[in-house]
């Protein structure tokens, strides 16, 4: 599997790297569902014995994902694979889980969460430490603190690349010229490609800075592979982040369908196939470093890491813009 450098950092990630938000299970966070179906620890490690034979070296996480048990996870499948963590990209962040602390970007709880992750992935030094979002507090309160402590945890040796993850342009913006990542990170996918689309606000930025973006959500959390029916829309228990959204309903999931026949027409219609062009769209946006699609088993590693190598043209990039958007 190719490779492609992080921003302007020395690292070298995979195309196509695993997002581990699904380890963490159901979760709760201050009232607010933000966990996934848990999930079956041997299908994990199956699978990502699957990602690790396919190329695959970066694997995404987060203190919040499960509240540090998605990171736990991570370390007990690499010591269950026999493999050196250090031998792979591990990324974590910091931001949505605040503990006790008054907000999650006060000083003292990034440094003792960063230590705290540490602990949970079992290794001496974070590859990639994201703050988790652009919310500072009011007027940035916590903005020059929390810079300041990240890059003496840099100087530490505890973080060796500094991300920025946020939800909008005016956050990203705003926040990046204190903070000076390597690389930026949030949703994209082909029908929200917001801010990595050649032109746009964050494109531009990312181009002005010498950052690349890592991609999460690649697949629109499945919507993109025609998993579902509108008949039979799907359920999600308490404590999935995907309860309630406006996407699954019967009548988002009856619109986008014929949409994503275009797709089939042109493409083939397996999973496989799916799974291919939507991975693939977000990969040929020219900031990419890479797409980190999430994974619950064996089966889901195996259709993400099946998209490398089937590279879409600039007639295919415009098809599916149009099957999506026209």
């Amino acid at each position: 599997m190719n490779t492609r450098k992080l921003g302007k950092s020395d690292l070298q990630v995979s195309e196509i790297s695993f997002g581990c938000w699904t380890m963490g299970g159901l979760n709760w966070v201050n009232g607010v569902q933000n966990g996934w179906a848990n999930v079956d620890e041997d299908e994990v490690t199956e699978a990502i014995k699957i990602a690790i034979d396919a190329g695959v070296n970066h694997f995404d996480n987060a203190d919040v994902y499960g509240n540090g048990k998605a990171e736990q996870m991570l370390a007990r499948v690499f010591d269950r694979l026999g493999v050196k963590s250090t031998d792979y990209v591990v990324a974590t962040k910091i931001g949505h889980f605040p503990g006790t602390a008054a907000h999650a970007y006060e000083p003292a709880h990034i440094r003792h969460q960063c230590e705290q992750s540490l602990i949970n992935l079992k290794r001496d030094y974070i590859d990639v430490y994201y703050f988790h979002h652009g919310n500072f507090g009011p007027n940035d309160f916590y903005l020059d603190d929390a810079v300041e402590v990240m890059n003496r945890l840099v100087e530490e040796g505890k973080v060796r690349v500094k991300g920025q993850s946020a939800y909008s342009a005016d956050d990203f913006e705003r926040v990046v010229p204190k903070v000076d990542p390597a690389v930026l990170q949030s949703w994209g996918h082909a029908m929200d490609d917001q801010f990595m689309r050649p032109g746009s606000r964050v494109a531009n930025l990312m181009e002005a800075r010498g950052m690349s973006f890592v991609a999460f959500s690649p697949l629109a959390q499945g919507l993109l592979l025609d998993k579902y029916n509108p008949e039979n829309p799907p359920s999600f228990e308490s404590g999935d982040n995907r309860q309630g959204k406006a996407g699954f309903s019967a009548e988002s999931i009856s619109k986008l369908k014929p949409k994503l026949e275009k797709l089939k027409s042109r493409f083939g219609a397996t999973t496989e196939d799916l799974a291919a062009v939507a991975l693939n769209y977000v990969l040929a946006m020219p900031n990419v470093a890479c797409a980190i699609p999430g994974f619950r088993n064996p089966r889901q590693a195996q259709c993400n890491v099946k998209a490398a190598g089937r590279y879409l043209n600039e007639e295919d990039v415009k098809f599916v813009q149009e099957a999506l958007h026209g």
